[in-house]
């Protein structure tokens, strides 16, 4: 517009949209540790996962159907094993939490990169080199099954209720952008490039590993967590102290407040499962019907690659197929913060049914068949469907959690996300072998058949939401 003035414009808006990058930057050295090892561990992990059911196909020598099973051991182990040791952080402290569950991970990876290395055959079920494998898996679940949830309790300890919310965005987002970089990974992997193969790939990423076990060790010393813990607990309550209508805080009661507490109660069963988060049905609801929405998220390890190396066969997206299925991480990255900060006083319910229907109903562009367009379409609406209500669902569940129960609430939180890993291996392979079969020419396929009933399931969470509005929308958090 003509006579626009040049400058950033100062009203309410522009300070609630830079206001908590602001916040976050004066954030604690501990919080940016944290970040750190987030960030690596989003390029390891993805990176390994993109490839995990090529690696069972060529590596050990699975059909679709076992690959996707076995691909399901690790995806699924993980979040059940959040179920049971998410609450180790709140036991013995996030730094010591982190650091085993890295060093649990770094062998488990080592083990999985080892068999080729030995020149072990692709001997198929129970064979030396599957065996080595699933022992890989074993330790990183276990290890995975700590790292997560002490990431978050990590976020609330060192973080103030004004940096909170960006504080749980920001991670999220730096998994997401750690998991983009294997988009490049073509380039170790490609006979054209470098030409290592996946299993020379799997052996940078364990490098990677023991890169950020070292870091995290480095950075989050004793001193600093515990000094960062501190700081915030009197941030905190000079925050409260500062907000209208509040009783004055003394920041030396909330330092004092940050020591050891007297002995705990003896455990009583019934009392564990009165305050189960599960034992709230409307929060049990909630959790339970995102299932289908969450099946894409599945899809992108499961379906994705090899869809896309299929059913593009002969392309340039084809053979890099990287390109593709690791897109949707860089978009996260740079929208999940941007959508935070603009949606942030918006109402937690309305977003969620939003965000599930912007994320699922991209997948019937894929039911129209092959295309770069629709390819790209697809994978554009469907991460901002997930910048909307993924960062929202994960901050709602810390958030809630009792003081000191972070860590096992986030554990809890993940156990639908652990049906959806069970149940998605299960059906996900059989799906590839009749609808996009590997080494059939692409005008023989019949992947539109597979995403519109994709599409269909994934439809059913808004569905629900939508339908439960007036039960558990009118009690529901109305803003995160």
């Amino acid at each position: 517009m003509s006579g626009a003035p040049s400058e950033a414009p100062k009203g309410p808006w522009w300070k609630e949209v830079t206001q908590p990058f602001v916040d976050l930057v004066h954030a604690p050295r501990a919080l940016w540790g944290i970040n750190l090892t987030y960030f690596l561990e989003g390029l390891v992990y993805f990176g390994m996962l993109g490839y995990l059911a090529m690696f069972f196909n060529e590596a050990v020598g699975l059909d679709d159907i076992w690959a996707g099973l076995n691909v399901g051991v690790l995806t699924f182990g993980i979040t059940f094993s959040m179920f049971f040791f998410g609450g180790l952080a709140d036991k013995f402290g996030v730094r010591k939490a982190l650091l085993g569950a890295l060093v649990l991970m770094f062998f488990g990876r080592i083990l999985i990169a080892t068999g080729p290395a030995l020149g072990l055959p692709p001997g198929g079920l129970g064979s030396p080199i599957h065996l080595m494998v699933l022992a890989g898996i074993l330790l990183i679940v276990l290890g995975y099954g700590a790292y997560q949830p002490a990431a978050y309790a990590a976020v609330r300890q060192f973080t103030t209720p004004k940096t909170a919310g960006m504080g749980y965005a920001m991670l999220y987002a730096l998994m997401n952008l750690g998991g983009w970089l294997p988009t490049f990974a073509f380039l170790l992997r490609d006979k054209e490039y470098v030409g290592i193969g996946i299993p020379g790939v799997y052996w940078v990423y364990t490098g990677l590993t023991a890169f950020g076990l070292g870091v995290t060790s480095l950075i989050l010393t004793r001193k600093v967590v515990d000094k960062a813990i501190a700081d915030a607990k009197v941030a905190s309550a000079a925050e409260k102290a500062a907000t209208p209508g509040a009783l004055a805080a003394d920041p030396v009661a909330a330092v004092e407040a940050a020591a050891p507490a007297g002995p705990k109660p003896p455990f009583s069963a019934l009392t564990w499962l009165k305050n189960h988060p599960l034992a709230d049905a409307k929060f049990a609801f909630f959790v339970f019907c995102l299932i289908p929405v969450q099946t894409l998220f599945a899809h992108n390890w499961l379906t994705l690659p090899m869809y896309v190396e299929r059913a593009y066969h002969g392309t340039w997206i084809g053979n890099n197929f990287e390109v593709a299925t690791n897109f949707n991480p860089i978009l996260i990255f740079i929208l999940v913060p941007i959508v935070t900060a603009l949606t942030q006083h918006k109402k937690v319910y309305n977003m969620m049914i939003a965000g599930t229907a912007v994320m699922a109903a991209p997948t019937f562009l894929l039911a129209t068949g092959p295309s770069f367009w629709t390819l790209f379409a697809f994978l554009v609406l469907m991460t901002i469907g997930e910048a909307m209500w993924q960062p929202r669902f994960l901050q709602y569940a810390a958030e809630i959690a009792p003081e000191g129960r972070t860590g096992a609430y986030m554990g809890v939180a993940q156990f639908p996300w652990f049906l959806t890993k069970v149940l998605v291996p299960i059906y996900s392979g059989w799906f590839l072998t009749t609808y996009c079969p590997k080494d059939t020419p692409v005008e023989l396929l019949n992947t539109e058949a597979m995403w519109f009933i994709y599409g269909c399931i994934a439809m059913t969470s808004t569905v629900m939401l939508v339908l439960a509005r007036n039960w558990l929308g009118k009690d529901f958090k109305t803003t995160a």
